[in-house]
């Protein structure tokens, strides 16, 4: 990054281009304004009857990721355990 900053070529064009500004670019924003949904877009949001069996039920998934977050608690004890088991020995010998 400092030799970006050193180079008085690149840091010069940075400049300038960043500088460079019409009255045009000046009165449009750069973020667009919101506009409603088409009616595509609202049919693509809306509820399926037939996709409803493949949405997943929010307590299943909250089972599983308790599941999931005790078995990693799990495996990470059991690694921390390894690691002070091996080094106790170690120091013992």
């Amino acid at each position: 990054m400092a030799f970006l900053l050193k180079n008085n070529s690149i840091s010069s064009h940075l400049r300038s281009s960043s500088q460079k500004t019409d009255g045009v670019a000046l009165s449009q924003p750069r973020r667009g304004f919101h506009v409603e949904l088409g009616a595509r877009e609202k049919d693509l949001l809306a509820e399926n009857d037939a996709l409803r069996r493949f949405k997943s039920h929010k307590k299943g998934v909250r089972q599983l990721k308790r599941v999931g977050d005790v078995i990693t608690v799990v495996v990470v004890a059991g690694c921390c355990y390894e690691i002070y088991a091996r080094a106790t020995v170690k120091k013992a010998a």
